[in-house]
């Protein structure tokens, strides 16, 4: 395992890290992954299926702990965590966008974004309903905001899941899939959206995608075999990928 100090502009990053499952004849899913991701990245994760690319998502998560290796992130061992503070820098620090959008279908738009701030303070305050109402507007579902989520489109419900991942002004949001339960002009609208968050605001993601397409435009593609990294591409910008930038940060300040 690494011992190398963690680089300067690191949000997150995995020195040797390993994960099995079972007993007697463990199933190796990771086998050495050293990673960094730096702030305001924009990452691709792919590989075919049974890569290991859940199970690195959910390490970086903290969802899951690797068998062997380090990872810190924002400079912090997080191995030497508990379950609270790990609960407590995964629920503060890190967002998550899935296939499925895992909304609450007998509360609002607007309630399910607040949720995780919610639960973070353990009371509905005003700067939780102004945050959450500001974040369903930046996803441009501003009349939508008091519908149940299951009075919403499919497309609808994930900008709501985005704006849900973005509520505690993450550094880096994780995204399984994001795309792959919409039909092909929703998914590039919510591509697009997590592009235009990341450009605008400088939050981190990494996103588990099997549409090359969609792989293309982003900065970075870590694609893997195995339980291995087996390539990391730098990808060169195109005009159309940029969005204009803006001095209005005050949503995730």
């Amino acid at each position: 395992m690494s011992s190398r100090p963690a680089a300067p502009d690191a949000l997150l990053q995995l020195d040797g890290v390993t994960k099995s499952y079972g007993g007697r004849s463990p199933t190796l899913a990771l086998r050495g992954v050293d990673l960094q991701i730096d702030r305001g990245e924009f990452v691709a994760l792919t590989g075919p299926s049974g890569s290991g690319k859940s199970t690195l998502l959910n390490i970086i998560g903290l969802l899951d702990r690797p068998t062997a290796g380090r990872m810190l992130f924002q400079g912090l061992d997080v191995a030497q965590l508990d379950e609270d503070a790990t609960t407590a820098v995964r629920g503060r620090g890190i967002g998550f966008v899935f296939q499925f959008h895992h909304l609450l279908p007998a509360f609002t738009a607007l309630e399910n974004v607040w949720l995780p701030m919610l639960a973070d303070r353990g009371r509905l305050d005003p700067e939780i309903r102004q945050r959450a109402a500001a974040l369903i507007e930046e996803v441009g579902l501003a009349d939508r905001a008091n519908y149940k989520a299951t009075d919403i489109s499919g497309g609808q419900q994930q900008r709501v899941a985005v704006a849900r991942a973005l509520v505690m002004r993450p550094q880096l949001v994780l995204a399984d899939e994001p795309t792959g339960n919409l039909d092909t002009e929703t998914g590039a609208q919510v591509f697009r959206l997590l592009r235009d968050i990341n450009e605008r605001y400088g939050t981190a993601f990494v996103i588990i995608t099997h549409d090359e397409q969609l792989a293309a435009k982003c900065d970075r593609i870590v694609h893997m075999v195995d339980g291995l990294v087996e390539a990391d591409t730098i990808q060169p910008r195109r005009p159309s990928d940029v969005v204009p930038e803006t001095t209005d940060k005050s949503i995730l300040k």
